[in-house]
């Protein structure tokens, strides 16, 4: 997939208004809550074994990107809808009760990572499902990946299957039209092509999926041979391509507002 050399204003007004502040892991408080702000998200935090990472910090698989993804991504929310968005977000397992005070969950890496809930994280999931909250998927790549994800879902929801996400949902209209079926790539997917391009190369075709509730509402959404987090991440990155993060951007943005509003 080569990347487009396009750039939107959308992604350089974004972009420049990034906070790059970079701060290390070391005095975060990843189990702040903030109560004034409208939205706050939460990590799933899951056993895994290995990691990796970018920027010399290395991480469990259920904490890629952080903290810079969200640092990055956080301050475009901001900036393009004027949400009061908490600085810092929670890293909850899912048997942990204040999962339910979050309507928006994110789950990194289920591949790489290997999540296998136990029989009573996949109920607490269940559960918080199906009153009300919100779980977005993002980083998984080929067939493997997508074995570990559909096992783990059908202990979670074994009466739902597993849709893709058509482009006329409200979810791809609910603040930016999105229409297009553009692979977003992770930062270890580009490579330099002819002429010095970057090009994508990536290990399938992108899908958008999820799993509803009885309303025709997404209950979980799964970005499929995606890597949002890393366009996020590599925002002021000049290697990694603008008018990605900018695209990264208007989903993270959509998922956001779907979640807050259905």
């Amino acid at each position: 997939m080569a990347i487009k050399t396009g750039v939107a204003g959308f992604a350089l007004c974004l972009v420049a208004g990034i906070a790059t502040s970079q701060t290390a892991l070391e005095g975060r408080d990843p189990n702040s809550d903030n109560p004034s702000a409208e939205f706050q998200m939460a990590r799933v935090k899951y056993r895994t074994i290995g990691g990796g990472g970018s920027h010399g910090i290395f991480q469990p698989w259920w904490a890629i990107d952080y903290p810079f993804a969200e640092e990055h991504f956080f301050a475009a929310l901001r900036r393009v809808t004027n949400i009061k968005v908490a600085e810092e977000e929670p890293h909850l397992e899912l048997t942990d009760d204040r999962i339910f005070r979050y309507p928006f969950l994110f789950l990194q890496q289920p591949g790489r990572g290997d999540w296998r809930p136990t029989s009573e994280e996949a109920a607490r999931l269940r559960e918080y499902l199906l009153r009300g909250g919100f779980l977005l998927i993002d980083d998984l790549h080929g067939e493997y990946d997508w074995s570990i994800l559909q096992t783990a879902l059908r202990k979670v929801m074994p009466d739902r299957s597993i849709s893709e996400i058509p482009l006329d949902d409200p979810l791809m209209h609910v603040f930016y039209d999105l229409d297009e079926n553009t692979a977003i790539p992770g930062d270890r997917h580009l490579r330099i092509g002819p002429g010095g391009k970057i090009v994508a190369q990536m290990q399938g075709q992108p899908h958008w999926r999820g799993i509803y509730d009885d309303h025709k509402r997404l209950m979980v959404a799964i970005n499929f041979n995606i890597d949002m987090g890393d366009s996020w991440e590599h925002a002021d990155d000049p290697y990694y391509p603008v008018p990605m993060t900018a695209l990264g951007y208007k989903f993270g943005v959509n998922y956001v507002i779907y979640a807050m509003t259905h």
